[in-house]
């Protein structure tokens, strides 16, 4: 299965191991997109990471 990429509209594949709030990349454009849900599926661009100070 594929869903459209939020970013650029190109084909993101999924297979039946995807579980919500996994984060796939785009094959395209390489944003991160996070699976919000499976029923039917969908993909949001990922939060980018928050900097770890070793706190």
């Amino acid at each position: 299965m594929t869903m459209p990429c939020p970013e650029c509209d190109a084909a993101v594949p999924l297979d039946e191991r995807t579980v919500v709030g996994e984060v796939v990349p785009c094959p395209d454009c390489g944003a991160d997109l996070e699976v919000t849900a499976l029923q039917p599926p969908v993909l949001v661009l990922a939060p980018p990471e928050e900097e770890d100070w070793g706190e």
